[in-house]
């Protein structure tokens, strides 16, 4: 027995939280006001968090315009960086040219778009929080948790701030949607961000406070229990829905849905409610009416109570719902397809599985959740096994097992791949949640709840359910906040509360649950008659292929036999069934060498009988009674053997494949005599492959079929065998049977015609119904229908009755027209067609006039002629059909609009093949406006891509199409509805010949970075800015400046800005990544864009492309490496003596602001500054500090104002942070009159990461009235940000464009320091005046000589600056810190920007290299450099560096 562990507290669950670096939300807070008729929500939330140290909380939020921030009450600073950009997708695919090359380039824009989705987009800057005075703040109990007055302990010791956001969505498209007068929620895969602000991440789980104020007329249901309702004092009168949710959950599981609801609450349990539209109630009443007995059976087999105060069950249209089932916390909503009324019978086995299902996750899954993204399978089972408890509770055992034997024989023909293994990281957490869509989250789902049953086979029931229950307990422990459970915690309970070893368990996890593969066994025996014994032989095998068993994480080779000896843990039985009885013999080892030979001793025994001796020759065998040479003793009479039948694994302890070699004889004994529902389809499935069928066959199966005590679903798959076996060969022996058996129940002998349709038995209802599809299947030698089959059915037709009849008749004609499409037409049976599109046609006329449950009678009419006309294309024209199928587009009925499209995409792909068929399906993906609707034409797309072969796919599509495919991934469309998303990517992966999964696409590891490490790069940057952004404390006489200035932006309209745009570099194997290069798309192509300065004049001044680097990066790849080793070395101080011009023929010139060039309208647009109404970007403002000598030398008129190249994407969009530079310092006249300035910041570069703006801002005076400090606002842009230089006939024109490198010459500056020290003279502003004047001189002139040098070739030219220092922040205020101690941390700076490659570090400082190079265009790319602690008083220096070389140019 295993040793109890101790409990995980929280801290441990979310490792050492001593640093506090992360933030966790305590409660949250979401009242929202809804507009149904303009489709628009607004409100706020509140979040309770605990801040990190760093100050910084990251939250998700898309789609939504957030107005503005308070922590604590007080506006707070925030950015917005949305995960979804529109990329100009103009000439980015070029090098697609083939389906492989398609496929590649959508697996990198699928994992981008998955890896950026993990990113908080949302940073808002918090004070810093204080830390406990103890050493954890808590301590523990006993049993390792957290007590309830150390948790209050921990809560007052760190900082909880509440943080609110105001914020509102119009027009949403994903997470929440409209459609008339509904409104609901569907979160799908992180798409909760998409309708309120929150922490969407499986790990933060807090109790919500909602309020949802509708109209009076509509009724808001919502997750946790609803206290109140509140009607308000507007005219008109509207309601406020109050809900509380004191369970914590996740983000993800909160949901909504508004309509003009009725509601119907469980007359046996008060916390039971049953909602849905008007029109639905009374199939709703009927829906229903069982779920109570599901409700008590859960509580009652975990022996606890339903874990929410209340649970709701809504049913929405099926048009709206994107699933037939969304969850939420005590809230599930349904598609109202799942009605039905009592007249139906098939719906119901489907409805009361589904809801059963739905109830299941409500504890596991939604209560508890999986502690990692690898221990998803866990829950997904246990909601699986829960619901097969149901399953076989309600609706009988065989319906449990023989569902579960459908589903292991999936699993087994599905698992040959990484992409099935439960736990492994590569096939779980590397697909970001995509693991549980499409085909595969389906084999993933029966595998997890096949593994759990195998634990409950190999421990017992009791055992079993006592650890359902102990898992449940402990999650409803109010001591415990985290409510998660493990792979393995839970291997820990099977070990201590199901008593199964520790050496079964330790091979038995990694085999089934983090590897791939289920074992395939080989079977055949001999009976020795001498020793009356069973010789066994066994091959074992694996499904898996042997080059997937290096891929998942869990392999170990020197434990496995690469020959084949891939092993399970165990001993597989063998169930003997003889005379006397069945004998159980576990004796089939499971690992270990793959063939075995074993001997199964047997019990029963023959009589004794006397063998006369034979005359010579006469023997038939010519053998001797010895057993030992009696070879093919497994085929003689029963009389010469005790064995009726053996089956290997009976009670399906093992998710195998068997194949078992046992004569005919024992076959049909096992499906007559076997009354396990599993043994008997195992015996179905062997007898009807056998290349030569006895007649004894075919009257066993037809026996079966008739025997009214056999399973219904084990009797449809009888008929279906007997279709098969039915051939001239057999004379036909299974049509006739399956004919007689339908007359004989159906049929009245007296006239040979149907009787009324009587559905009271509905197990036979069931089989009889499938009768007629069994009867089309049935095929000649030249594989057409039989003329008997063909009149059969249009006899069924002509003749149904249904007068009388208390059910309806709606699924038995649906039958019968799927049966008119199965069939095969050939000469003589042709003439019947005529009839039959005759009797077609009334149908979908009475179908329109009294329409049918969800459509189901036309919908099959129309994929029957579908059928039909492609399978006789060479004599009808599929046009003609086309035209035909066409107008059922308008139905009122959303489920025909939708099949009829894919009727028509089945046909356009046998008409013109399937080039066309995509494109058609592009174009009603684009028209379709329901997301399930998208889905299901995407499944029909998929299933054509699979009938075609790589090599029609890459002959016959188009490389136009792959583009268009590959535009659609990365579109809108695609953002809001994620399955869609998938399936797209799947399709072109099919197209390539691969597996429909994200599993093993091929990962450019140098382009990708952890979500967690690019998050906090995101967070440092952030509070770089943020803090530079902190202005010095002024003085009395410092102009007041408006915050809008710096960090707001501009207002735009909302309708007609479009997307931002991101520059998408192309894959290098040694590449720096740049911040916005991980918020985007891969891509091989690189758009460029402009990046512009406003200054105060119309005259614009180009600005050539920056490299903000760290000091000693270098650039690494094609993207950021266009600067050579050659450039030019100049003063970085931008004095304003030293004029900066990079365009040609001139100087660079850089000119302050002058006094008479402040435009009029610049105090205007302060008003129309909103605080975020659009994503922000970081910027980054250097504050030029001059002083009055050099001012007195600048010419105002020279300066410049840079206009923006796409003034429609103008707009800033970030919080502001400052640099101070040092320059001369200017007199207090000119610094008033220009206080109030407002200039515009330009950006068309619309990145995923940061953008880059620049702009000349308001100018104030310093402490002592004498000094200016302009601010240079600058974004930092930690992507490609790619600028063109604008011609400007006002600047001169004799200077060529060169390299020039801004930086300080430290060691010349350290010799400056000592002199003076020497000299003993002080650092005042004359002699610095006297020394700048000096040098500028010596500067231009050597300059001058130099420049014309530069027009053909690159030269080093190093102007150095002995009195100021670069970038210096807030000079006046810090004091100047020893040499030593400058040198200390410039070293480290510039190890840490090695290190982090532009991550934001605690100390060092920054320079600023800058590089031209002529007739090429210029770029800005600004790497944050490290940025000094609140200990460090050291200045900063930037390091730019200018280079005209264009972007992806090598």
């Amino acid at each position: 027995m295993a040793k109890a562990k101790k409990a995980k507290n929280d801290e441990q669950r979310n490792g050492d939280n001593s640093n506090n670096s992360e933030p966790v939300v305590n409660h949250q807070k979401l009242c929202l006001s809804i507009d149904m008729d303009n489709r628009r929500i607004h409100g706020f939330t509140e979040l309770k968090m605990v801040v990190p140290d760093n100050g910084i909380v990251g939250l998700h939020a898309d789609n939504l315009v957030i107005e503005g921030v308070t922590v604590d009450g007080e506006p707070a600073e925030f950015e917005v960086f949305p995960h979804y950009q529109q990329l100009d997708s103009k000439d980015r695919w070029c090098v697609v040219s083939s389906a492989t090359s398609a496929a590649d380039a959508s697996g990198s824009v699928y994992l981008s778009s998955l890896e950026n989705e993990l990113l908080p987009n949302v940073l808002i800057m918090c004070s810093k929080s204080a830390k406990p005075e103890n050493g954890q703040g808590y301590t523990q109990m006993n049993n390792g948790e957290q007590s309830p007055a150390d948790t209050i302990r921990l809560c007052d010791a760190k900082s909880v701030k509440l943080i609110r956001i105001d914020y509102w969505v119009e027009k949403a498209e994903t997470g929440i949607h409209f459609y008339n007068n509904v409104l609901h929620t569907n979160n799908q895969l992180r798409r909760a961000r998409c309708w309120f602000p929150c922490m969407d991440d499986n790990l933060q789980c807090c109790c919500y406070d909602l309020e949802f104020t509708v109209a009076d007329n509509l009724v808001a249901v919502s997750s946790g229990a609803l206290l109140h309702q509140v009607l308000t004092k507007d005219d008109p009168p509207r309601k406020t829905y109050v809900y509380r949710v004191d369970v914590p959950v996740t983000a993800q599981w909160i949901s909504l849905a508004v309509a003009p609801f009725e509601v119907l609450h469980d007359s046996h349990c008060n916390l039971l409610s049953y909602i849905c539209l008007p029109a639905d109630v009374s199939k709703l009443r009927n829906t229903v009416a069982f779920f109570y007995n599901a409700f008590s059976h859960y509580e009652d087999y975990l022996s606890a109570s339903f874990p929410f105060g209340s649970y709701a069950q809504v049913f929405i249209a099926p048009e709206m719902a994107v699933s037939s089932c969304s969850l939420g916390a005590s809230i599930s909503v349904f598609s109202s397809h799942l009605l039905f009324d009592d007249k139906l019978i098939d719906q119901t086995l489907e409805t009361r599985i589904s809801l059963a299902d739905s109830l299941a996750r409500q504890w596991f899954g939604v209560f508890i959740t999986p502690e990692a993204s690898t221990d998803e399978w866990l829950l997904d089972g246990l909601a699986g096994f829960l619901t097969d408890s149901f399953i076989k509770r309600f609706l009988g055992n065989n319906e449990a097992r023989y569902r579960r034997y459908k589903a292991n024989c999936a699993v087994c023909q599905a698992d040959d791949g990484g992409a099935t293994a439960l736990n492994s990281t590569l096939a779980t957490k590397d697909l970001y949640g995509t693991q549980s869509i499409g085909f595969y989250g389906k084999i993933r789902s029966w595998k997890s709840v096949a593994v759990l049953q195998m634990l409950e086979k190999q421990m017992g029931p009791e055992s079993f359910r006592k650890i359902l229950q102990n898992v449940v307990s402990r999650a409803r422990d109010g001591y415990r906040s985290f409510r998660t459970l493990s792979t393995k915690e839970f291997r820990h309970f099977a070990n201590k509360i199901g008593n199964l070893e520790r050496p079964f368990l330790k091979e038995f996890f990694p085999r089934w649950v983090g590897s791939c593969g289920c074992p395939v066994l080989k079977m055949g025996f001999s009976y020795n008659k001498r020793k009356n014994m069973v010789e066994l032989a066994a091959l074992r095998g694996c499904t898996s292929r042997p080059d997937s068993w290096k891929d998942v994480d869990n392999f170990d080779p020197d434990s496995e036999n690469r020959e084949g000896g891939i092993g399970w843990p165990g001993m597989m039985s063998i169930r003997v069934h003889e005379l006397d009885g069945m004998y159980d013999h576990p004796i089939l080892p499971m690992t270990g060498e793959p063939w075995q030979l074993l001997e199964i001793q047997c019990h029963s025994k023959l009589a004794a009988k006397r063998f006369q001796k034979t005359k010579k020759g006469l023997k038939a065998d010519g053998s001797d009674d010895n057993g030992d040479a009696v070879a093919t003793s497994d085929v003689r009479l029963n009389s010469d053997s005790p064995l009726l039948w053996l089956k290997a694994d009976p009670e399906m302890e093992y998710l195998a494949e068997v194949h078992f070699n046992q004569p005919v004889q024992m076959w049909i004994n096992q499906l007559e005599k076997d009354k396990d529902v599993t043994a008997q389809a195992q015996a179905i499935a062997v007898l009807e492959t056998l290349p030569q069928l006895p007649f004894s066959v075919v009257n066993a199966l037809s026996n079966f079929l008739s025997d009214s005590k056999g399973f219904w679903r084990v009797r449809i798959q009888a008929a279906y065998a007997l279709a098969n076996t039915s051939s001239e060969d057999t004379d036909w022996a299974g049509l006739l049977h399956l004919i007689n058996f339908y007359k004989s129940r159906r049929f009245d002998p007296n006239i040979g015609l149907p009787r009324p349709n009587d559905f009271h038995d509905f197990q036979e209802y069931f089989v009889l119904e499938a009768i007629p599809h069994a009867i089309a299947m049935v095929r000649s030698s030249d594989k057409k229908s039989p003329r008997e089959s063909v009149e059969f059915i249009l006899q069924l037709l002509k003749y149904n009755d249904n007068n009388g009849n208390t059910y309806s008749d709606v699924f038995w004609l649906a039958a019968l027209v799927r049966s008119v499409g199965e069939l095969e037409f050939g000469q003589q049976s042709i003439i019947y067609l005529p009839s039959l599109l005759k009797r077609l046609d009334r149908l979908l006329q009475f179908d329109r006039l009294m329409p049918s449950h969800n459509g189901i009678l036309t919908i099959n009419c129309i994929r029957s002629l579908t059928r039909i006309a492609v399978k006789l294309s060479e004599f009808i024209p599929l046009d003609h059909v086309i035209e035909f199928i066409k107008p059922y587009w308008a139905s009122k009925t959303w489920q025909i609009q939708v099949d009829a499209k894919r009727s028509l995409l089945e046909l356009e792909f046998q008409c013109h093949g399937i080039d066309a068929a995509l494109i058609l399906f592009i174009r009603y993906v684009n028209d379709e406006m329901s997301l399930r609707g998208q889905m299901k034409l995407a499944v029909c797309a998929l299933r054509l891509c699979q009938m075609t072969g790589q090599s029609d796919c890459d002959k016959d599509v188009k490389s136009e199409t792959l583009v268009v495919f590959l535009r659609l991934l990365e579109s809108p469309l695609a953002f809001n509805n994620i399955i869609l998303r998938h399936y797209i990517f799947c399709i072109l992966q099919v197209l390539a010949g691969r597996a429909p999964t994200l599993y093993g696409v091929p990962r450019d590891e140098t382009l990708r970075m952890g979500h967690t490490k690019t998050s906090n790069e995101l967070k440092n940057i952030f509070a770089a800015l943020i803090k530079h952004s902190i202005p010095t404390e002024p003085s009395s006489g410092h102009p007041h400046v408006p915050s809008d200035l710096e960090g707001g932006e501009r207002e735009t309209d909302s309708e007609n800005h479009e997307p931002p745009k991101a520059v998408v570099a192309s894959p290098g194997p040694d590449r720096s990544v740049t911040l916005g290069a991980q918020m985007i798309a891969n891509a091989p192509a690189v758009e460029q864009r402009n990046l512009v300065l406003f200054l105060p004049e119309d005259d614009p001044i180009m600005i050539p492309k920056v490299q903000v680097l760290p000091d000693g990066q270098e650039p690494m790849d094609p993207v950021t490496n266009f600067l050579d080793d050659n450039f030019i070395d100049i003063e970085a101080s931008m004095k304003a003596a030293a004029p900066l011009n990079i365009n040609k023929g001139k100087e660079p010139v850089l000119d302050p602001v002058p006094d008479s060039l402040i435009p009029g309208e610049a105090t205007k647009e302060v008003d129309t500054v909103s605080n975020s109404h659009e994503p922000k970007k970081p910027k980054l403002i250097i504050r030029v500090k001059q002083s009055a000598g050099s001012c007195r030398a600048e010419d105002p008129c020279n300066a410049r104002t840079i206009k923006s190249q796409d003034g429609h994407n103008d707009a800033d969009r970030g919080a502001s942070s400052s640099v101070s530079v040092d320059a001369p310092p200017r007199n207090v006249a000119e610094t008033i009159s220009t206080s109030n300035q407002n200039f515009e910041d330009a950006n068309s570069c619309h990145d995923v990461g940061s953008r880059v703006t620049a702009s000349i801002d308001c100018a104030k005076p310093t402490i002592d009235g004498k000094d200016l400090v302009k601010e240079l606002q600058c974004t930092a842009d930690s992507s490609t940000v790619i600028l063109h230089l604008q011609p400007d006939d006002n600047l001169p024109s004799s200077t060529g464009k060169t390299d020039i490198d801004l930086q300080s010459d430290k060691g010349k500056k350290k010799n400056k320091k000592s002199k003076r020290k020497r000299d003993g003279r002080p650092d005042d502003p004359e002699h610095l005046e006297h020394k700048q004047q000096k040098k500028e001189k010596k500067r231009k002139e050597k300059e001058k000589a130099k420049l014309l040098a530069l027009r053909s070739q690159f030269t080093s030219i190093e102007l150095s600056s002995h009195e100021k220092r670069v970038a210096t922040v807030n000079w006046e205020d810090e004091p100047n810190l020893p040499e030593s101690e400058v040198k200390e941390q410039w070293t480290e700076s510039r190890q840490e920007a090695a290190d982090g490659a532009g991550a934001a570090s605690s100390a060092g400082t920054k320079y600023m290299d800058v590089q031209s190079k002529p007739a090429e265009p210029s770029e800005v790319i600004v790497f944050p450099s490290s940025v000094s602690t609140p200990q460090s008083t050291a200045s900063r220096k930037i390091k730019i560096k200018l280079k005209n070389r264009s972007l992806g140019k090598p």
